[in-house]
Order: structure tokens, then C-alpha cells, then sequence
């Protein structure tokens, strides 16, 4: 128990307890901003999904290969990205990256 509180009380413990609080902050706001990402308009049946994902910058290489992991990139134009067959469930996870503006239905 002594080895705990001296950890909690040295200057390099309460440093790694903060990167520690801050990480966990993050990984929260991020799950929580996904989901105001996402428009309505998403159809109701089908578990596969087309969908236009926008960034505030035109999209690189590394942006392109992270939502392959997710569905087929059919295009690019602008600052949008088009994504068919995302699984329904996945439609957050392609929302949850910082630098995802919105995602809306592909039509």
C-alpha cells in the first residue's frame, strides 16, 4: 500500500495518472461525438450501408485506406468520401475518428 501512495504522491505518478485521465477523456469524447455525426436519413432495413463521409480537408491516402477497413471506397470528391457496404453496426466506428466531419446516406 506504501508503494501505491508514494506513486500517487510523487510528481512523475500524479504526470502518468493525468496522461492516464486524459487518454480515457478522449476515448470518451470521441465515442461520444460519433453519434452526432451521423444524419438521419440512414435506410432502416439492410445491415449494408452507403454512406458520404465529409472531413474538413480533402482526404489522403491514409484517410482512404482506414475506411477500407470498413467498406469498399468507390470515390472521392472534395473534402467527401464515398463508403458503400459499411455494416450497419459499423457506422459509428466510421464516424469516431477526430477528423470526420459528418457522415451522411449515399444517394
Amino acid at each position: 500500500m506504501s508503494v501505491l501512495r508514494e506513486a500517487i504522491t510523487s510528481t512523475r505518478g500524479r504526470i502518468v495518472a493525468a496522461v492516464i485521465v486524459a487518454l480515457i477523456g478522449w476515448q470518451a469524447w470521441l465515442s461520444l461525438a460519433a453519434a452526432g455525426k451521423i444524419a438521419v436519413g440512414f435506410p432502416e432495413q439492410g445491415s449494408r450501408l452507403n454512406a458520404l463521409v465529409t472531413l474538413p480537408f480533402p482526404p489522403e491516402r491514409f484517410h482512404i485506406q482506414k475506411f477500407q477497413q470498413l467498406g469498399r471506397v468507390s470515390g472521392t470528391k472534395g473534402n467527401s468520401v464515398q463508403v458503400r457496404g459499411v455494416n450497419r453496426a459499423e457506422l459509428k466506428t466510421l464516424a469516431r475518428p477526430f477528423w470526420v466531419s459528418k457522415v451522411e446516406p449515399l444517394t
